[in-house]
């Protein structure tokens, strides 16, 4: 089978490195370079821990399991601390602990002498600071992540062409087609569009505006200088989201100061300043510690903040993948997605499907896909 895949982020390496496994012939259009769309914008989290609807979480939940399967190069499978101060938000951290448990999911309330055992150089925190250490939670430095996988397509004869902009698609019977902006087409059996907040450009799935949608799609991201702090996984807290980035660099955010976010105009330099600012009360020996880089993460969102799997035309020559939460279900979406290509339904892609978009949808009874803490 021929198959075309358009973005080269870490859904379309993933899922060509799905296909590549089944004996797919594969290329990779890619508008930019590899990873230059959301993969490079994004805290890369691996979790479910506050993602509804069920099905939703299940199927996170399952991705991340995924990753633990995947092993190697990639994937940090270090666990996430998070803290809570105040009665509101130990009351909400203890009650996602029950919900998360009664769903199976590893939540571990520990000590504050537990917690500064993980993590030597933590800060200390108030005397009824509460605790909860998720075990099977990670992270990943996008970059690694995504040479595996387009590694992995690659040795099994996948190309990846890029500067390869996408300007239409057609498909029929016999097969599909794309004609690519310097004029060249490209032809297969089946194509895969993994082109993120792109897609809807291409295909017939509404997809928000990261410059209009703000907060939904849009978060600052700053990157330290390397740091002499001993940090070996994702702290979470109401103030400040931390992760190592590589080389001792920090990764930092905090999402109360989204609301500025604008992927239109540069960064402001205060928000770096005010990050760093927070980072002592979070990591201690970050003494010195600068910013390095600073820049808005845009995640590509459905306009119904829903997931969307499935093929787009008629002919069901064209499959669509496009979520928010890419870096968390990209090894589970490429392996999934491919089992589609070639026949196999997957009763965890089954809700997610596009039609839905084809006829009035009720107003959504549960809550969105996309929790403030939703980052991965």
């Amino acid at each position: 089978m021929r198959v075309l895949v358009i973005g080269a982020g870490v859904i379309g390496a993933a899922v060509a490195a799905g296909l590549t496994r089944r004996g797919a012939w594969v290329t990779v259009l890619e508008q930019r370079f590899p990873g230059a769309g959301t993969t490079g914008t994004s805290f890369a989290w691996v979790n479910a821990n506050d993602k509804d609807p069920e099905d939703y979480f299940a199927l996170n939940h399952t991705a991340v399991h995924a990753y633990h399967a995947l092993g190697g190069d990639g994937f940090v499978p270090t666990g996430h601390l998070e803290w809570a101060n105040g009665e509101t938000r130990r009351l909400e951290l203890s009650a996602r602990v029950e919900r998360l448990r009664d769903r199976e999911y590893a939540a571990e309330r520990i000590t504050a002498r537990r917690a500064a055992e993980l993590e030597p150089d933590l800060a200390a925190q108030p005397d009824d600071t509460d605790y909860v250490f998720f075990p099977e939670e990670g992270h990943v430095i996008p970059a690694v992540l995504l040479a595996r996988l387009l590694g992995e397509a690659r040795d099994r004869g996948a190309r990846v062409e890029t500067g390869a902009a996408v300007r239409e698609i057609t498909s029929g019977r016999g097969g599909v087609s794309v004609t690519l902006a310097d004029g060249g087409v490209r032809a297969a059996d089946i194509l895969v569009c993994c082109a993120g907040r792109w897609t809807g450009g291409l295909v017939d799935v509404p997809v928000l505006d990261p410059r209009v949608s703000g907060t939904v799609t849009n978060g600052f991201l700053v990157t330290t200088t390397p740091v002499p702090a001993r940090l070996g996984r994702v702290l979470t807290s109401d103030r400040l989201n931390v992760r190592p980035d590589g080389g001792g660099r920090l990764l930092l955010q905090a999402l109360d100061l989204d609301e500025a976010a604008d992927p239109e105009t540069p960064p402001p330099d205060d928000v770096g300043a005010e990050l760093l600012a927070r980072l002592p009360e979070a990591l201690s020996a970050t003494e010195g510690a600068r910013v390095e880089r600073t820049r808005v993460g845009q995640r590509a969102m459905p306009a119904d903040r829903r997931t969307v799997a499935g093929f787009t035309d008629s002919a069901a020559r064209v499959y669509t993948v496009v979520t928010h939460s890419g870096i968390t279900l990209a090894p589970l979406l490429g392996d999934l997605v491919a089992g589609e290509v070639y026949g196999k339904e997957s009763a965890l892609l089954r809700p997610f499907r596009p039609a839905r978009f084809t006829v009035p949808a009720p107003a959504p009874a549960a809550e969105p896909e996309c929790p403030a803490r939703d980052r991965g």
